[in-house]
């Protein structure tokens, strides 16, 4: 079974996931990004190894990074086309 802290960090890095791509303006985009986080978190859940669940967290912060950036920048696009 995994350790608490470990179960703590991969609930908080998949709300923070779904948080952030929930804001990608475009409808596409967003149900893209939401599906695909859940289907990864699905597909790995019962993951126990203590090295592979480092290494998918790690593999999360990337994507919740690339998200982020993302985000942004569809949400800047969006905006200089509307004036």
């Amino acid at each position: 079974m995994m350790a608490v802290s470990a179960r703590a960090q991969v609930i908080s890095l998949y709300k923070l996931l779904l948080k952030e791509s929930s804001k990608f303006p475009s409808y596409n985009y967003r149900t893209y990004a939401m599906r695909r986080v859940r289907d990864a978190f699905r597909a790995n859940k019962n993951i126990e190894d203590p090295k592979t669940v480092e290494r998918l967290m790690l593999e999360g912060q990337q994507s919740l990074a690339l998200i982020q950036r993302q985000s942004c920048c569809c949400y800047r696009e969006t905006i200089n086309e509307r004036n």
